[in-house]
């Protein structure tokens, strides 16, 4: 029981390095025709393309799931929760706290919500998918928090 609930915790925390990794060079990189509307908003849509990676993250959550309901890997269902657990803050924090996609924690004002608004705004400082900084989401470098 207990590597079920440590593992569920380090597969949430590798989360943030899969989703910066992700971010800095596949986003940026070799998908960048996904991931630049949402770096440049010439659309009209609610949706973006960037939308996209959600959906890859939910497909290997769902796999892990999977792997654990079939008794292949003893582990998935606690990796697939972590990996959704993540996911469902990902969504929170950074489409509806920052992006607003939903009018919801407008009024979070504190020193972490701040650092975390000043570093995403200065990843949105660079419309190109060049020279780009603060690609993680809930790791804020201590700079942002002055």
């Amino acid at each position: 029981m207990w590597i079920h609930i440590l593992v569920f915790f380090l597969t949430f925390f590798m989360m943030e390095f899969m989703a910066w990794f992700t971010h800095k060079y596949v986003m940026h990189g070799f998908l960048w025709n996904l991931h630049e509307d949402h770096h440049k908003k010439d659309h009209d849509s609610w949706f973006e393309r960037n939308d996209t990676f959600f959906i890859f993250y939910a497909v290997v959550s769902i796999s892990f799931f999977l792997l654990w309901q079939n008794n292949i890997l003893e582990l998935g269902l606690a990796i697939g929760l972590g990996i959704f657990a993540y996911g469902l803050t990902y969504f929170l924090v950074h489409d509806i706290f920052i992006h607003q996609r939903f009018k919801l924690f407008r009024n979070a004002n504190n020193r972490y919500a701040k650092a975390v608004r000043r570093a995403h705004k200065m990843h949105h400082k660079h419309t190109g998918k060049e020279k780009g900084e603060c690609f993680g989401m809930l790791i804020v470098p201590f700079k942002y928090f002055k």
